[in-house]
């Protein structure tokens, strides 16, 4: 039963993710695809990877992470930084506009809390952010 609920959950979680993103999607000049959003996600989600390290996260070459990466600058999503401890290397990092592009300056994550503390105790609310957290830290292994 737990597992069903908690692909349900999953499942949720992606398809608004994707119904948002399709939405931002637009055909005109300077837009980002599907493809150049994923990129810019994992970047982020990342936490400021190398070009090497995004390019072996998604499992393509070097050359086709910078492609990517020098499409994704000229738009304005994404940035590069000299590594603080290698001038040689650089650090990817996404932009402000990438942030409200995707929608984390967005209140939808707040709006979903608030309505879900509406509805539980305050030993309910702590019970299921021990849980979050616990799962967490399993994925993150």
């Amino acid at each position: 039963m737990l597992e069903k609920e908690f692909e349900r959950l999953y499942l949720k979680l992606r398809a608004d993710f994707y119904q948002r993103l399709f939405a931002r999607v637009k055909e005109h000049e300077g837009s980002l695809s599907a493809t150049e959003v994923f990129c810019a996600e994992v970047i982020f989600l990342l936490k400021r990877p190398s070009i090497g390290e995004f390019a072996n996260f998604i499992n393509i070459s070097q050359s086709n992470a910078t492609y990517k990466i020098n499409s994704l600058i000229t738009k304005g999503y994404i940035k590069k930084t000299p590594s603080s401890r290698d001038k040689r290397e650089y650090r990817l990092e996404v932009t402000s506009k990438f942030l409200d592009y995707y929608g984390l300056s967005s209140s939808y994550i707040r709006n979903v809390m608030t309505k879900i503390h509406g509805d539980l105790t305050e030993e309910e609310a702590l019970h299921l952010e021990s849980a979050i957290k616990k799962i967490l830290n399993e994925l993150e292994k």
